[in-house]
């Protein structure tokens, strides 16, 4: 089932106009997450909107936003007032340009939505504008409210709709020269750089999103799953880093470190191991709870993990 819709609206080309719903493109849900306890009673820790001054809890129907001039002074700006200077932007999506790819510096990214035709109506039009934008080789820049903010979104073809990628303003981006400024000058030898390309090469292959596994968030099943099964659990020890001496043979071993990696499979006796694959989301391979803890099975969903489990309480 699609997630709701974060936002819905018209998509508008000069006088071409489509209603659309816009829906976020990625999800952190499947992601491993804590609750803070009280160590005492093993209870959760519940957060109260309380009166800075009394430490009195305050309803929210009276709590309204306020800014700070001063210390301690406040301009207070109620929902009918932010309504009152709602953009166009609040309901249409209006294309005000056309860029190329290259054109929008990576620093300005923030995230990404998927945008589909809102109903039976305007598949036409949103046709229209997909596939101009498709031929043409470009990126649409309009302007969207979502979250009570104007944001800039570039729009781009995928498959039979759009990919709406939110990007930062100016001043949102701070500038390279106050980190960049104190590296120093450094001549690099041709040798160095041939040594270096000679790496890039034995390195180099396509993107595959499919090739990456999260292990921070593996390691954090496994420590879960062995507390579950009322493992000790030993802290392990750390990689050291090695200071470089001499650059050229570091370079020079990395060549050959690869080398012997590319030529490591075909002498291998057995296939290399898989890194773990969770296409319904890591949180499925956690241990159910199960009355026999030595031969656990998977749980068929994330949900079935959580079934029967409690956080013990102290005594």
């Amino acid at each position: 089932m699609a997630p709701r819709a974060n936002w819905k609206g018209f998509l508008r080309l000069s006088l071409v106009t489509c209603p659309v719903a816009l829906y976020p493109a990625t999800s952190e849900s499947e992601k491993i997450s804590f609750n803070q306890l009280n160590r005492q009673t093993g209870h959760r820790i519940k957060y109260l909107k309380v009166d800075a001054d009394t430490g009195d809890e305050v309803p929210n129907e009276d709590i309204v936003k306020g800014y700070e001039l001063e210390k301690g002074q406040y301009i207070e700006v109620s929902k009918e007032e932010l309504d009152e200077i709602a953009l166009e932007s609040t309901r249409t999506i209006e294309i005000d340009e056309f860029v190329g790819r290259s054109d929008i510096d990576p620093r300005y990214l923030i995230r990404p939505y998927y945008i589909r035709p809102d109903g039976k109506v305007g598949h036409d039009a949103f046709a229209v504008i997909r596939d101009t934008i498709r031929e043409m080789d470009k990126v649409a820049i309009g302007r969207v409210v979502l979250t009570n903010r104007e944001h800039i979104i570039a729009l781009e073809p995928m498959d039979k709709g759009l990919v709406g990628t939110l990007l930062r303003y100016p001043y949102e981006v701070r500038s390279e020269q106050e980190y960049f400024d104190e590296i120093q000058d450094v001549k690099v030898t041709k040798d160095m750089l041939d040594l270096a390309r000679h790496i890039v090469n034995q390195k180099a292959g396509r993107f595959d999103p499919g090739k990456f596994e999260d292990h921070y968030e593996t390691a954090l099943i496994d420590l879960i799953n062995e507390k579950r099964a009322g493992k000790v659990i030993r802290p392990k020890e750390r990689p050291k880093g090695e200071n470089v001496v001499d650059l050229m043979e570091a370079l020079r071993r990395s060549v050959g470190k690869e080398a012997g990696k590319q030529a490591a499979p075909a002498k291998a006796d057995k296939p290399a191991k898989k890194p773990r694959k969770a296409a319904a989301g890591q949180k499925e391979m956690l241990m159910p709870k199960a009355s026999n803890p030595t031969s656990p099975k998977r749980p068929s969903r994330p949900s079935d993990f959580l079934k029967g489990s409690r956080v013990k309480k102290a005594s």
